[in-house]
């Protein structure tokens, strides 16, 4: 049975529990560098299974997932209350081909926006923490929220990856 977009957000936001989000954030980039570092291409291809994704996939998504909220956390702290709308990731890794990606171009992409996306979270006043926008699948998300989300999102995809490439 598909997770709903409730159960979702309680499992990211359970992985992030007792953590500093912001710390977890800066600390996965290099992370999964560690993880990929010294990995032939064919590990990095190869899926666990024919429904999940491979190392490259899910760094590629990482990627992605991060342009995304760039934009959003962008949108909502320009402007309140903002209408957010939800993507879908399956048609992102076959529309941009997330299983052909080079995981280390990946990898640097992900770094480059991790990093200007903590630098801006960092720069904005406590006050716009709670400032929100009102996610088409989720309802209401506020800064810190999301920021919480993402720090839950980093350690589920960093778990998968580990057990991949443990294999």
């Amino acid at each position: 049975m598909a997770e709903t977009a409730q159960q979702y957000t309680q499992r990211m936001l359970s992985y992030a529990e007792g953590i500093e989000p912001l710390k977890q954030q800066e600390s996965t980039a290099h992370k999964l560098a560690e993880l990929l570092k010294g990995k032939d291409k064919q590990l990095l291809t190869r899926r666990p299974a024919p429904e999940k994704w491979s190392v490259a996939e899910i760094v590629a998504h990482l990627a992605d997932a991060e342009i995304s909220v760039s934009w959003r956390v962008r949108q909502i702290l320009s402007k309140d209350g903002i209408a957010i709308q939800a993507f879908d990731q399956d048609a992102w890794a076959s529309t941009f081909n997330y299983a052909g990606r080079d995981p280390q171009a990946s990898l640097e992409l992900f770094r480059a926006l991790r990093t200007a996306n903590i630098a801006l979270l960092k720069s904005v006043p406590p006050e716009l923490w709670n400032n929100y926008g009102m996610h088409a699948e989720r309802g209401k998300e506020t800064i810190t929220h999301i920021v919480r989300m993402i720090a839950g999102h980093d350690i589920n995809h960093m778990r998968q990856i580990e057990a991949i490439v443990k294999h």
